[in-house]
């Protein structure tokens, strides 16, 4: 299950992480953000010990938002030891989601 995230566990769990991890920023009036729910549910099981994956409302903590100029939701940020190195916008594919994976984290 993706872990949910907010301003203060932020920095523990994602800035200061020595690994790989994917941060979906949502909200839950967000459609398309929702139809990301059961997909990334399904890679946190497939990744699990490979790639942290967690949820960040940008309701509850739009500075982390602001920080990485999420504007539009649902927006995926690829992190590798604490560092975004990947952004995916928008509703992906869970195939597609997964090649991502692999090819910016693993």
């Amino acid at each position: 299950m993706a872990m949910e995230l907010n301003s203060s566990s932020f920095k523990t769990e994602i800035a200061d992480y020595k690994g790989a991890a994917l941060v979906d920023f949502w909200a839950p009036w967000c459609g398309p953000c929702r139809m990301m729910t059961p997909i990334l549910e399904s890679l946190s099981g497939k990744m699990a010990g490979k790639v942290k994956i967690a949820k960040l409302n940008v309701d509850d903590s739009p500075e982390i938002a602001a920080q990485f100029n999420v504007s539009t939701i649902p927006t995926l940020i690829f992190f590798k030891d604490g560092k975004a190195v990947h952004t995916s916008i928008g509703v992906v594919p869970e195939a597609e989601l997964e090649s991502q994976i692999k090819a910016n984290l693993l």
